[in-house]
């Protein structure tokens, strides 16, 4: 099977521009891709897995990634997707931004000399004379094509600033410069991004003639992934900081069951004739999935010793067995008690089980809250400093939601 016919058994491959000229560059390593990244955030999360797992895969068949860092576009911001503008970030925000994402990226991608490339488009955009980008790109661009972009159009009637209107001719701009500068003739990017990769592909035509080599590939999950790197409780985060990799491990295995196969084609780097197997597989066996989805990927961002703690954890927090040492923790502070004394709903409120005591009043009451394994159904129990001290005590809240709670 080549990189290119896996890619589409994987699930990963939704729209393409020149599809055998593209299938000639991955089998053959001659692939010298983009993908793109804002840096909004001090770390990556888990909806921009599939696009780290890509350059992975890729770059292991031979072709070459580069990461580009978006330090000049997240000072716009991406309309995509979005029902409003994004906040303003300074330079030096972007720019810290940037520095996080490079160290998580590293532990994906090769990078060094004829290997990947991490690039930022801060480089060429933020010392842009605007009279000459308008002269030399502006003028490629249709504004009535330009509207009927999908992401264009959802934000028509709320509002669409000038601004953000900016982002596709800059982010087609950073595909030229790519193209001229390091011969990148392919980009990767979400299917919420198609209309700004056209844009790229086509400007780079028109500047550089027709037989000038520019390809475009979406990803199918990158939409879904976003949504992958949300949960109700926040991002889940590739920084072991934000998000412990006993928290990055239970995401994982609390998937749901149909989209567990799915995960793991896509993300992890099994062969895909394990993963058939499991195609047969029904009831508990979907729980031994899910643990094989969820070690594959921690050892994948966090190493394999970590995944395995966190592995160990699970199985001594569910099955009443093994090393719990790595369950995540909450330690209370001095203001989270009242006259020596915190009730459950503080403990909940405080320890992010629950987002607020109104909210935490309900899981008691509906009996979904344990304390050491007990179920708790009086919502003024109180405990005393001394009850967290030592191992603590482990609070869940339904199934899925426990943390150590110490003092």
């Amino acid at each position: 099977m080549t990189i290119f016919d896996e890619l589409k058994a994987r699930g990963l491959l939704a729209q393409l521009t020149d599809e055998e000229e593209i299938k000639d560059l991955i089998n053959n390593g001659k692939a010298v891709f983009y993908i793109g990244f804002d840096p909004t955030a001090d770390s990556l999360h888990v909806g921009h897995f599939m696009a780290l797992c890509l350059m992975k895969r890729l770059q292991m068949a031979g072709n070459r990634p580069i990461a580009l860092i978006g330090g000049g576009t997240a000072m716009i911001g991406d309309p995509s997707g979005r029902s409003d503008m994004r906040t303003m970030m300074t330079v030096e925000q972007i720019d810290h931004n940037c520095e996080c994402f490079k160290k998580q990226m590293s532990r994906f991608i090769e990078f060094g000399e004829g290997k990947a490339m991490m690039v930022n488009n801060a480089d060429w955009l933020r010392g842009l004379n605007y009279i000459e980008f308008l002269r030399e790109v502006g003028a490629h661009f249709s504004v009535n094509r330009m509207l009927t972009a999908e992401c264009y159009k959802q934000r028509m009637e709320k509002g669409l600033s000038f601004l953000e209107f900016n982002y596709m001719i800059m982010q087609s701009y950073d595909f030229l410069e790519l193209f001229k500068r390091y011969g990148c003739n392919m980009q990767f990017g979400g299917d919420d991004q198609w209309s700004n990769m056209l844009g790229g592909t086509e400007l780079i035509r028109r500047k550089l003639g027709k037989n000038a080599c520019a390809m475009t590939i979406t990803l199918l999950l990158n939409s879904e992934g976003k949504k992958m790197g949300k949960t109700q409780k926040g991002a889940v985060w590739l920084d072991p900081e934000k998000t412990s990799p006993f928290e990055f491990y239970q995401y994982w295995r609390n998937v749901g069951d149909g989209d567990v196969l799915k995960c793991l084609r896509m993300l992890t780097f099994l062969p895909l004739e394990q993963i058939d197997e499991m195609d047969k597989w029904e009831g508990s066996q979907l729980n031994t999935a899910k643990e094989i989805l969820a070690f594959e990927l921690t050892k994948l961002v966090h190493g394999e010793e970590e995944a395995m703690k966190a592995q160990e954890s699970a199985k001594a927090l569910f099955a009443g067995g093994g090393d719990d040492s790595n369950m995540p923790t909450y330690e209370l502070k001095d203001e989270d008690f009242l006259n020596g004394k915190i009730d459950i709903l503080g403990v909940l409120a405080s320890s992010g089980l629950c987002a607020s005591r109104s909210e935490a009043r309900r899981a008691v009451e509906q009996g979904g809250v344990t304390v050491d394994n007990e179920k708790v159904t009086d919502v003024k129990l109180c405990f005393a400093p001394e009850q967290f001290a030592g191992e603590g005590v482990v609070v869940k809240r339904g199934k899925k939601n426990f943390k150590r709670i110490v003092k």
